[in-house]
């Protein structure tokens, strides 16, 4: 039994990690720290999480007994706790974007904010468990990936190297609810009445996920912004509380048929335990996977042959944030991957 805190239990995604951490089999949450309800029991301050004993502690708490540490903090904090719990000695799961993107000039543009860890940026492991499985055994450091990333990376990626044959650059057009858009205060783009039958897009070519993407679509496919384009990735804020529904669209040169398509979706499937490939002809919507570490992707293509639509359905606040922090955790220390997990 491994001993576990996080650092920030009280947000959105720290909910989620006590929820599916209290049925866990091989873990124990040891600290969980908020500065709003410090002092507070956990049952006492969100009586639909699990019964726990469990009392919230200060980001300030002593985490020396832990084997391993969620951080589901903001950015900046994220820069300050990383490099000293590694110095005790504790392995660290961050859920902030501060480790995903290497080039430290478009991570500062990106995020507005000065890198003060720059040299853990090339030891940090990718935590896109499909891709990077074997890495994250040894890893002390996971940059657990953004949601958006993660439902754009999992229906392209399986393409392989029939991605050489497109002639543009992918076109990410992403719907999210509310808790994948950052709507954890009331402010003017995520309040009620703002987002309550509405509709619209926001950080147009500014979203801080759209160079993640590019940087694991190169690192992992034949791709090459520099001959081809960057990829185009809009995300909609949709009027619900959480998940992510994402279209894809693809532009080949060529004619790919669809049964190459399907054996390679697969295959994929058949090696991934979370990835749901669904029936022939079907796309998935929210509901196939709010609450799961499920992935869900379907697709569709023109008469041609060479325009697709690649469509994948993910609980943001899940596999886009806290279940896939679990399922890398699980692979961390030796666990089977699904465990806590459906």
């Amino acid at each position: 039994m491994i001993q576990v805190g996080i650092l920030g239990a009280a947000g959105l995604s720290g909910q989620e990690l006590l929820q599916r951490l209290a049925g866990h089999p091989e873990a124990e949450v040891r600290v969980a720290t908020s500065t709003k309800f410090q002092h507070q029991g956990i049952h006492e301050a969100f009586p639909f999480l699990p019964e726990s004993s469990l009392i919230f502690s200060g980001h300030d708490a002593d985490l020396s007994e832990c084997d391993v540490v969620f951080l589901a903090v903001p950015n900046k904090a994220s820069l300050e706790y990383t490099p000293k719990l590694l110095e005790q000695g504790i392995r660290v799961i961050d859920l902030s974007g501060v480790y995903r993107i290497r080039d430290i000039k478009i991570f500062e543009e990106s995020y507005a904010l000065k890198h003060s860890s720059p040299e853990l940026l090339q030891e940090a492991v990718f935590g896109l468990p499909e891709y990077f499985r074997s890495s994250l055994s040894d890893a002390r450091l996971v940059a657990n990936p953004g949601c958006y990333p993660t439902g754009a990376l999992l229906g392209i990626l399986p393409f392989g190297d029939l991605l050489e044959s497109l002639d543009r650059p992918p076109i990410i057009d992403a719907k999210s609810g509310v808790s994948g858009a950052g709507g954890r205060v009331e402010d003017d783009a995520t309040n009620y009445v703002e987002v309550n039958e509405n509709f619209k897009a926001y950080k147009a070519f500014k979203h801080q996920h759209q160079p993640e993407i590019k940087q694991y679509l190169e690192d992992l496919s034949p791709f090459e912004s520099k001959n081809m384009g960057e990829p185009v990735f809009t995300p909609y804020l949709l009027p619900l509380s959480r998940g992510i529904l994402s279209g894809i669209y693809l532009h080949f040169n060529r004619r790919i048929n669809e049964s190459e398509i399907e054996e390679r979706f697969n295959a994929f499937s058949e090696e991934n335990p979370f990835i749901q490939i669904m029936p022939k002809g079907q796309l998935p919507d929210l509901r196939s996977t709010v609450h799961s570490n499920r992935c869900a992707i379907g697709w569709a293509s023109d008469s041609s042959g060479s325009q697709w639509l690649v469509q994948t359905s993910i609980d943001n606040l899940v596999k886009g944030a806290s279940g896939q922090a679990i399922q890398n955790m699980n692979l961390m220390f030796g666990f089977t991957e699904t465990s806590g997990l459906t």
